[in-house]
């Protein structure tokens, strides 16, 4: 018997549908099926369960490593999405995929995280959360920018007039950073990209950074901004506050089947290969 946690994206009505046959299907061959939103899927419940299945696009996937909190559980991607870069089987595929995964008949992939505090210009410490895509810092106000100074390994970079920052995974380099025109990283690999974002500046290229770095990015003068990851919410910014980014103690655990090709997994989710 196995306990898989169902994450679902609940407006799509296809997502909905296949997770309703999942579950009928794993409950008639006697496993125990938790969905998110049940009491036992959150909280120290998470710890019992043998594998996670996300129906949606690759924001599902963020969500169910965000609930998995530092569980070591693996994650097998359902994609309902549009692009699903994250994802490794589409729908046709998903109860064979799900039997395999059980079974063990499957690879993992594992991801870098980003570890995430917020650091009050009071030197108290706010938010702590952790990202598999991208920390924000960004402007709140749409007709201005915001100034950012940006802080490596502790020594004063340079400051930015722009719409906003986006430090990245790997994994997140074909997420925000990308549509910041940031490069595209293989996903296993360890590094930190800082991308700002419509920068007022000459200079506006992404930095590729060791792994072991650390990125702070202030808000500097008299704006506020606002801090996301992975497009939750993680607090409004004043003056002198600061988002500290660094490699985070925990990896996300996604389930592949085969050889990863990742030039072809380029290929096929940006329509290149009839070019």
């Amino acid at each position: 018997m196995a306990i898989v946690g169902l994450v679902v994206h609940e407006d799509r009505a296809a997502a909905v549908e296949q997770a309703d046959v999942l579950a009928g299907r794993l409950v008639s061959e006697g496993h125990v099926v938790w969905r998110s939103g049940d009491d036992g899927f959150g909280g120290g419940g998470a710890d019992d369960l043998d594998l996670v299945v996300s129906l949606g696009g690759d924001g599902s996937i963020l969500r169910a490593v965000g609930l998995l909190e530092s569980r070591p559980v693996p994650v097998l991607g359902v994609n309902f999405g549009h692009l699903g870069y994250l994802t490794a089987v589409g729908p046709d595929d998903a109860l064979d995929a799900v039997e395999k995964a059980l079974a063990g008949d499957h690879d993992i992939e594992e991801r870098m995280m980003l570890r995430v505090e917020v650091e009050r210009a009071d030197g108290t410490s706010g938010s702590v959360d952790h990202a598999l895509n991208e920390v924000v810092v960004e402007r709140t106000a749409a007709s201005q920018t915001v100034r950012l100074g940006v802080w490596l390994d502790g020594d004063f970079f340079t400051s930015y007039a722009a719409d906003g920052m986006v430090v990245a995974t790997p994994t997140g380099s074909t997420a925000y950073a990308f549509s910041a025109r940031g490069p595209i990283v293989d996903a296993v690999h360890r590094s930190i990209q800082v991308t700002p974002v419509s920068p007022h500046m000459l200079f506006d290229r992404t930095l590729v950074l060791n792994p072991s770095s650390e990125v702070r990015v202030e808000i500097l003068g008299d704006r506020s901004g606002t801090g996301t990851v992975d497009g939750r919410f993680l607090a409004d910014l004043g003056p002198g506050d600061q988002v500290v980014c660094t490699a985070a103690d925990r990896v996300a655990r996604l389930v592949t089947f085969g050889k990863r090709d990742f030039e072809q997994l380029l290929k096929e989710k940006f329509g290149l290969e009839d070019r």
